[in-house]
C-alpha cells in the first residue's frame, strides 16, 4: 500500500499503476496522476469522485471491462449460502452480462459476509429490468463507489506521519 506521501511523491507510472488498480479507467488514473500533490486523503478522494463523474461511456466500458478481468470469482460466490442459492447467483450473473455486455459490480463496503449472497442476488435481480442507459447510470456510481474505497485503502494506512 502507498501512503498519501509515498502516493504523491511516486513518479507518473508508478501513480498511474496503483490509480488502475482502484479504476480501470486511463482517463480517470491520469486525471487523479496529473493533480498532484493532494494535500489530505479527502482531497484526493474528492477528486477521484469528481473524475468518475465525468468518465465517457468509452472510459466506463474500459473501467467495467478491467472488473471483468480481476482475479476473483463472481461477485458474492464466497459469501456463506446453499448451493441452490450460489447456482441462482451464476444464472443471475449470467443473464445480467447477456442483457448489458459487462459484468455486474456493486459496492459490498461495510456489509456483513452472511449478508453478501442475498444482497447481491437481489441487487442483480433488480437492476436486470433497468433499461440500458439508466443501469449505465447506476453501474458509474457503483464503481465510482467501489474505486473510492479502494484508493482509501491504498492510501490511508502509511498516510499518517511516523511517530517519534
Amino acid at each position: 500500500m502507498l501512503g498519501l506521501h509515498r502516493f504523491n511523491e511516486a513518479d507518473a507510472g508508478a501513480a498511474e499503476e496503483a490509480l488502475l488498480a482502484c479504476c480501470g479507467s486511463h482517463r480517470w488514473a491520469l486525471r487523479l496522476t496529473a493533480h498532484r500533490p493532494y494535500p489530505d486523503i479527502e482531497s484526493l478522494l474528492a477528486a477521484a469522485s469528481e473524475a468518475s463523474y465525468d468518465l465517457r461511456p468509452a472510459d466506463l466500458a474500459e473501467a467495467l471491462a478491467d472488473e471483468s478481468w480481476m482475479p476473483q470469482p463472481l461477485l458474492g460466490m464466497r459469501a456463506p449460502g446453499s448451493q441452490a442459492a450460489h447456482t441462482a447467483l451464476r444464472a443471475a450473473h449470467a443473464a445480467y452480462e447477456a442483457r448489458f455486455g459487462h459484468v455486474f459490480v456493486v459496492c459490498l463496503e461495510g456489509v456483513a459476509p452472511e449478508e453478501m449472497l442475498d444482497i447481491v442476488l437481489t441487487s442483480i435481480r433488480t437492476r436486470l429490468t433497468n433499461d440500458p442507459d439508466e443501469e449505465r447510470l447506476i453501474a458509474a456510481d457503483e464503481l465510482r463507489r467501489i474505486a473510492l474505497t479502494r484508493l482509501e485503502h491504498l492510501v490511508a494506512t502509511h498516510s499518517a506521519p511516523a511517530a517519534r
